[in-house]
Protein backbone atom coordinates (compact mmCIF):
# COMPACT_ATOMS: atom_id res chain seq x y z
CA UNK A 1 0.00 0.00 0.00
CA UNK A 2 2.85 2.35 0.84
CA UNK A 3 4.45 1.75 -2.53
CA UNK A 4 1.20 2.76 -4.27
CA UNK A 5 1.28 6.12 -2.44
CA UNK A 6 4.90 6.71 -3.43
CA UNK A 7 4.11 6.07 -7.13
CA UNK A 8 1.13 8.46 -6.98
CA UNK A 9 3.25 11.11 -5.29
CA UNK A 10 6.01 10.78 -7.90
CA UNK A 11 3.44 11.09 -10.72
CA UNK A 12 1.98 14.23 -9.16
CA UNK A 13 5.46 15.67 -8.77
CA UNK A 14 6.31 14.96 -12.43
CA UNK A 15 3.05 16.54 -13.61
CA UNK A 16 3.78 19.62 -11.51
CA UNK A 17 7.30 19.92 -12.91
CA UNK A 18 6.01 19.53 -16.46
CA UNK A 19 3.50 22.32 -15.88
CA UNK A 20 6.24 24.61 -14.57
CA UNK A 21 8.52 23.84 -17.50
CA UNK A 22 5.83 24.47 -20.13
CA UNK A 23 6.15 27.91 -21.73
CA UNK A 24 3.39 30.32 -20.93
CA UNK A 25 2.18 32.72 -23.58
CA UNK A 26 0.43 35.80 -22.22
CA UNK A 27 -2.64 36.89 -24.08
CA UNK A 28 -2.34 40.12 -26.04
CA UNK A 29 -4.78 41.96 -23.81
CA UNK A 30 -2.87 40.85 -20.69
CA UNK A 31 0.35 42.49 -21.82
CA UNK A 32 -1.28 45.59 -23.29
CA UNK A 33 -0.60 44.64 -26.91
CA UNK A 34 -3.35 45.11 -29.42
CA UNK A 35 -1.52 43.67 -32.45
CA UNK A 36 0.97 45.03 -34.91
CA UNK A 37 1.22 48.62 -36.07
CA UNK A 38 1.79 49.58 -39.71
CA UNK A 39 2.82 53.16 -40.39
CA UNK A 40 4.38 54.98 -43.28
CA UNK A 41 4.34 57.95 -45.57
CA UNK A 42 3.03 58.53 -49.09
CA UNK A 43 5.41 60.67 -51.15
CA UNK A 44 6.12 61.70 -54.73
CA UNK A 45 9.42 61.08 -56.57
CA UNK A 46 11.00 64.10 -54.79
CA UNK A 47 9.92 62.88 -51.31
CA UNK A 48 7.20 65.51 -51.01
CA UNK A 49 4.14 64.28 -49.05
CA UNK A 50 1.05 63.59 -51.12
CA UNK A 51 -1.83 65.02 -49.12
CA UNK A 52 -5.20 63.30 -49.65
CA UNK A 53 -3.67 60.14 -51.13
CA UNK A 54 -5.62 57.01 -50.23
CA UNK A 55 -3.78 54.04 -48.70
CA UNK A 56 -5.32 50.58 -49.16
CA UNK A 57 -4.54 47.72 -46.77
CA UNK A 58 -5.72 44.26 -47.83
CA UNK A 59 -5.89 41.19 -45.60
CA UNK A 60 -4.58 38.44 -47.90
CA UNK A 61 -6.55 35.73 -46.10
CA UNK A 62 -10.04 37.33 -46.09
CA UNK A 63 -9.47 39.97 -48.79
CA UNK A 64 -11.00 42.57 -46.44
CA UNK A 65 -9.73 46.06 -47.30
CA UNK A 66 -9.16 49.03 -44.99
CA UNK A 67 -8.43 52.53 -46.27
CA UNK A 68 -6.73 55.59 -44.86
CA UNK A 69 -6.76 59.12 -46.32
CA UNK A 70 -3.44 60.78 -45.53
CA UNK A 71 -3.20 64.31 -44.20
CA UNK A 72 -0.88 67.15 -45.18
CA UNK A 73 2.15 65.33 -43.74
CA UNK A 74 1.55 62.27 -45.96
CA UNK A 75 1.55 59.87 -43.00
CA UNK A 76 -0.75 56.88 -42.57
CA UNK A 77 -1.36 54.45 -39.71
CA UNK A 78 -3.03 51.03 -39.40
CA UNK A 79 -3.03 49.79 -35.77
CA UNK A 80 -4.10 46.44 -34.30
CA UNK A 81 -3.09 44.18 -37.20
CA UNK A 82 -2.96 40.44 -36.63
CA UNK A 83 0.61 39.14 -36.45
CA UNK A 84 -0.51 35.85 -38.08
CA UNK A 85 -1.75 37.31 -41.36
CA UNK A 86 -0.01 38.73 -44.44
CA UNK A 87 -1.18 42.16 -45.60
CA UNK A 88 -0.72 44.04 -48.87
CA UNK A 89 -0.52 47.82 -48.87
CA UNK A 90 -0.48 50.39 -51.67
CA UNK A 91 -1.52 54.01 -52.25
CA UNK A 92 -3.38 55.91 -54.96
CA UNK A 93 -3.25 59.59 -55.76
CA UNK A 94 -5.07 61.30 -58.64
CA UNK A 95 -5.33 58.11 -60.67
CA UNK A 96 -1.72 57.04 -60.08
CA UNK A 97 -0.75 54.05 -57.94
CA UNK A 98 2.30 53.08 -55.88
CA UNK A 99 3.90 49.66 -55.95
CA UNK A 100 2.18 47.08 -53.72
CA UNK A 101 4.20 46.13 -50.64
CA UNK A 102 3.69 43.12 -48.36
CA UNK A 103 3.66 42.96 -44.57
CA UNK A 104 4.63 39.35 -43.89
CA UNK A 105 3.47 37.30 -40.93
CA UNK A 106 7.05 36.00 -40.75
CA UNK A 107 8.34 39.52 -40.01
CA UNK A 108 8.12 39.55 -36.21
CA UNK A 109 8.45 43.32 -35.71
CA UNK A 110 5.59 44.86 -33.69
CA UNK A 111 5.93 48.13 -35.63
CA UNK A 112 6.41 48.07 -39.38
CA UNK A 113 7.08 51.22 -41.41
CA UNK A 114 6.57 51.24 -45.19
CA UNK A 115 6.85 54.37 -47.30
CA UNK A 116 4.89 54.37 -50.54
CA UNK A 117 6.12 56.33 -53.54
CA UNK A 118 3.86 57.48 -56.37
CA UNK A 119 5.26 58.93 -59.60
CA UNK A 120 2.91 61.87 -60.18
CA UNK A 121 4.41 62.87 -63.58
Amino acid sequence: MKRHHVVALVLLLLIGLAALAAPSYPKDKDKGDSGRLLTGRVVDHQDNPLSDAVVYLSNTRTRAVKTYIVGPDGNYRFPALSPNIDYEVYAQYKGKKSDTKTVSQFDNRQQVSINLRIDTK
